[in-house]
């Protein structure tokens, strides 16, 4: 998480988010920061809402399907990292066939309920060009006809102090009778960061290392000795498929995944202290901007699952900052 200035810090205060499909809770982590005040969230998934009433000490499980939309408490923010599965390029793409897909319709049916006026979502890169644009299309139509302004934009965390590679879309929709037409993306911040700034001691990280054979390019490991905000890669394991190739620690992390295999399964093998390994949980906690303080689940698969599948908050914190500057809310 980034701190943040003064000027931001109580920008949000006395205005109310709702947190849907609320993961582990990167959403409400960043508002929160601005003191906007979340009066509702709801995952449907066990583990994940485990996680996040423990670091909340909410009730967050629920299948929002089954909730009443005036039954939800009113808002300012509607906040939702709706599940990206049926529109990323790793599934089959199934768009609104598929039922996590449908879910995007629940969103709807809560703003034609309370009109927030903000709505701020978030999937993955892919989504504007699934389905040849059709899916993205319908998305912007529908909040459309609810009279919300549209901006849109991929955004790629290694570009905003984050070492990690994680490209995602996020949509900005502002009521039409607020809209001042004034907000734009944050720009990149041309900071220079590597997986180096983020690592635990080896102490810590003794059960992550690697103990099968594998192959490192000893050019490029001579090579890559300065800071890069991008993957390196020098070795793999075995015939180097995804999941089993391996990254220097000068460069940024590979995304990091709630579902992919190899021996670097979620998080990416890394040469760091002449060892291989994968990243420890609080690792990826940092990858994702979570703060030192967050209790992550006691499953380390869990956990690497649960950051693989959330959103990085200083992204977050950063788009919020250009809300605040363009006067909009």
């Amino acid at each position: 998480m980034i701190k943040l200035d003064k000027e931001y810090s109580n920008q949000l205060d006395g205005l109310r988010f709702i947190d849907l499909f609320s993961g582990i809770g990167a959403f409400r982590l960043a508002l929160e920061s601005f003191k906007a005040e979340c009066v509702f969230s709801a995952d449907i998934d066990k583990y994940a809402t485990q996680t996040y009433d423990l670091n909340f000490h909410s009730n967050s499980r629920c299948d929002i399907k089954d909730v009443d939309a005036k039954d939800i408490p009113h808002h300012d923010i509607l906040c939702a990292g709706f599940p990206c599965q049926s529109f990323s390029i790793a599934g089959k793409q199934e768009g609104f066939k598929d039922v996590r897909g449908t879910l995007f319709f629940d969103i709807i049916r809560i703003i034609k309920e309370h009109k927030p006026k903000i709505v701020f979502l978030e999937n993955v890169s892919n989504l504007k060009q699934h389905d040849k644009g059709k899916t993205f299309k319908i998305i912007k139509k529908l909040l459309r006809d609810e009279n919300y302004n549209i901006y849109s934009e991929v955004l790629n965390a290694s570009d905003f102090g984050i070492p990690q590679s994680r490209k995602r879309i996020y949509l900005i929709c502002i009521r039409k009778d607020i809209d001042n037409y004034k907000f734009k993306f944050p720009r990149p911040l041309n900071k220079i960061t590597s997986l180096r700034d983020i690592l635990l001691p080896d102490k810590y990280c003794s059960d992550f290392i690697l103990e099968k054979e594998y192959q490192l390019d000893e050019s490029k490991v001579r090579k890559y000795n300065k800071k890069m905000n991008k993957p390196l890669r020098v070795g793999i394991v075995n015939k180097g498929a995804q999941g089993d190739r391996i990254y220097s620690d000068y460069g940024h992390a590979i995304t990091l995944s709630a579902t992919s295999g190899g021996n670097g399964s979620k998080t990416g093998l890394y040469y760091i202290n002449e060892n291989v390994r994968k990243l420890h949980p609080r690792e990826t906690a940092r990858l994702m901007g979570f703060p030192e303080n967050y209790k992550f689940n006691e499953s380390v698969t869990q956990a690497h699952k649960q950051f693989g599948n959330s959103i990085v908050v200083d992204v977050l914190q950063y788009i919020t900052c250009e809300i605040i500057n363009a006067g909009c809310i």
